[in-house]
Formats: C-alpha cells, structure tokens, sequence
C-alpha cells in the first residue's frame, strides 16, 4: 500500500477544469515549450548498465623514412576510454478516484492530467541536455555546456565567442548527430524514450486528515532513463557570449565561423539550434541576406516552412537561456 503524496490534485483542481456544461475542456498550454532538439537526437543504447563506454584514438603511431640497410623504430597508436552517465528522470501522478469520476470525464480528466506530465519531462530533459552537470547535481547527467565553458580548455576551439560579457548572454549550438559523433544514450538492457506506467487504482495511505487514512487513487509513473554521449568533442560547436541586451552580434558571421569547426559535416545529421530570441534575430537578419545572395533560405520540409542555414536546419530551442556567464 502506498502513501498519497501531498501534491495529489484537489477538488478546486477538478473544479478549475470544467466548462460550464460539465465536460473537461481542451486547456490552453501557456507554459509549454518548443524544443526541437528532442526531434532530431538519435539514439543508441548504452553498452553499460548505467550509461556508455567509448573508446578514443589519442595518438597515432610514429612513421619514419627509411634508408637501406637501416631499419625504422616500432610504434603503436594509443587509445583511452570515457564513461559517459545516464540520469534517471521520473515523475508520479495520484489522483483520488472519485474526484476523477465527478461528471463521467474520468479519461479525459487523466489525459489532461498526462499531458502536463509529458511536457514537463521534455522541457526538463532538453534544459539537462545543455546545462545539466553532475558534478553539482549527481543525479543528472552533465549535459552539453559544462563541456564547451572554457576558451582555454583542449576543446575551446569549438567554442566561437560571441563578444558579450556579463551574465545576459545566450548560446547558438551546433551539433552533428550520429552514431560516432554525438548522440543520446539508454542505459543496456532498457527502453529508450519517455516510458509511462499506468498502474491503474490502488488503494493508498492519506497524509491529510485522520493519520492511516485509505483511500482509491489512479496512480501513474514517467520515467526516462537518458544522458548523452559526446563520442567526438570536434562535431559540437558552442558560439557562447551572444549579448543578448546589445543585440550587436553578427549571427550570419558566427554561424559561418562555426561551420568551419566541423571536420565533416556529412558525419552525421547536422542542425543549429537557437531560442526563440535568437531566431528571431536571425530572420531579421535574413532579409538582407537573402537580397544579397547569402546562405540563409527557407526550405519546405514535411509540409512545413522550415528555416536553414546553408543547408543546415536550424531550430527553435527554449530550454536555452538568456542568463549565461561569460564562457572565458
């Protein structure tokens, strides 16, 4: 038996979804978000029971010219292995039966109920994938900016700085998906994606009123069991320091910049992604440039109008923030 958790929903809950004629109505999402990069990630399952295992070339062997009747010394290339984590994401629903069955809407009632649950593990996994670090949070997985924070660092040169400073600024990324560049991963033996258990109702111990209290509750588990695994540090490109108060950055030119740091672009599927403030400056940005014959176009793409940067997609991202320090 369990106990019914404190954030069970309430009957000025129920109340607060009904139209006058009784039916629960189609409620306005206000808070969800766009998060393109969840479409676009591939995935691969882990070869860990907690994550993914990859092994690296770190040096090559030493070739020498060779004169005749001398040899040339042996070498050897050098390998090391890194461990990437997953994260285990989970939520629970409870509602109390009967408040469920008030006016014969129980499915849809449910279903509305779900529907919030489904966007608020989206929006937490794609702010994980960029700002999660477990070295602060060790039940998360380090996502993508903790990686690419420093100038300095051996992979700075896929960090384009953006001129800003101060602690307003946001971040264009780029990335190339695939099987050997970067990708999500589940951990070996378990489902990939958001997972949702229905356990149907079952009796339950109230924390409200009269201690031991029982009582009928619908309960449902979300789980999602990610991380993501950066395979080769060269197919993602962080341009950080995009002041987002001076809005003086020359998007076209970072951009470009930014290509430039991929080895190979066709490595994998490749797309920008940006929040919703960047994207706008760059559709205004793209009026100029497409007058004077640059890269920027709009492609139809599954009946959609779909904006490109040379070819690359890019996409609306409102997990990114407009809060970053200074990457120096």
């Amino acid at each position: 038996m369990a106990t019914l958790s404190s954030n069970a929903l309430t009957l000025a809950d129920w109340a607060k979804r009904q139209d006058p004629d009784g039916k629960v109505p189609q409620i306005v999402e206000l808070l969800s978000q766009t998060n393109e990069i969840l479409q676009d990630m591939v995935w691969l399952e882990g070869n860990l029971p907690t994550g993914h295992r990859t092994t690296v070339r770190t040096g090559l062997p030493t070739p020498a010219w060779r004169l005749l009747n001398q040899g040339v010394p042996p070498s050897k290339s050098t390998t090391a292995q890194i461990d990437e984590a997953c994260g285990k994401l989970e939520a629970w629903s409870e509602v109390d039966v009967e408040l469920a069955k008030l006016n014969g809407n129980e499915a849809a009632f449910r279903f509305s109920e779900a529907q919030a649950f489904i966007e608020a593990m989206n929006q937490e996994m794609a702010s994980t994938l960029f700002y999660g670090n477990s070295g602060v949070d060790p039940e998360e997985f380090t996502g993508l900016a903790p990686r690419y924070s420093s100038l300095s660092a051996g992979n700075g040169q896929n960090i384009v700085a953006g001129g800003g400073s101060g602690s307003d600024n946001s971040s264009i990324w780029l990335i190339v998906w695939g099987n050997n560049t970067v990708h999500g991963i589940f951990p070996k033996g378990s489902k990939a994606g958001l997972e949702h258990n229905d356990f149907g109702a079952e009796t339950v111990e109230t924390t409200a009123g009269i201690a031991g209290s029982r009582m009928r509750a619908y309960r449902d588990q979300w789980k999602w069991d990610c991380g993501v695994a950066l395979r080769d540090w060269r197919y993602a490109v962080r341009i950080a320091n995009i002041d987002i108060s001076a809005d003086n950055a020359d998007l076209i030119d970072l951009m470009i910049k930014a290509m430039h740091r991929i080895p190979a672009i066709a490595m994998g599927k490749a797309a920008f992604y940006m929040n919703r403030t960047m994207h706008q400056r760059l559709d205004l940005l793209r009026r100029n440039d497409i007058i004077s014959g640059g890269g920027l176009t709009w492609e139809t793409v599954d009946g959609k109008r779909q904006s490109s940067f040379r070819g690359i997609p890019v996409r609306t991202v409102d997990a990114l923030t407009e809060t970053e320090a200074t990457v120096a």
